[in-house]
């Protein structure tokens, strides 16, 4: 399968254009992940009740105690994934800042920076506060760096 990008300054609305011979299964498949890229639900639990979060509303996840936590601006849920799990089927602007820790970079709202030890990440419109380890701290930035400027 071969994929191009096109990149058009002139362009009003991304669009995704798939030039096929034929409608197989994977080309089907392929449609429906790129129509609900950004509708991903995720399955999280919380006493016992099953939900269903639209990714997009997941600011981190952390481990705490062998446990998967997904904290929202208002909620801690816990999910059956893993860490490593999570971070191949998380999109692209999820990253990983520690051993324990992936974050929603579009979220971040300010990043303390501590030379000795881990920088603090402070989120907006809510008081949860993370950690990013000194290793972690470079390609945080970068993947911060790249979302800023897909979106201009």
């Amino acid at each position: 399968m071969k994929i191009t990008v096109d990149i058009d300054k002139n362009c009003i609305e991304d669009e995704i254009v798939i030039k096929c011979s034929q409608i197989s299964e994977d080309i089907m498949n392929l449609q429906s992940l790129i129509s609900n890229y950004n509708n991903i639900e995720i399955e999280l639990f919380r006493d016992n009740i099953e939900f269903y979060e639209n990714i997009e509303n997941i600011i981190f996840f952390e481990t705490e105690n062998d446990v998967v936590k997904a904290h929202t601006r208002n909620n801690i849920f816990t999910t059956k994934r893993r860490l490593y799990e999570l971070e191949h089927i998380l999109p692209h602007y999820f990253c990983r800042i520690s051993k324990s820790a992936i974050v929603n970079v579009k979220e971040i709202y300010s990043i303390t920076k501590n030379i000795t030890a881990s920088s603090k990440i402070e989120f907006r419109n809510t008081h949860k506060i993370i950690f990013v380890s000194r290793g972690y701290f470079k390609p945080l930035k970068s993947k911060i760096d790249d979302i800023r400027r897909l979106a201009r």
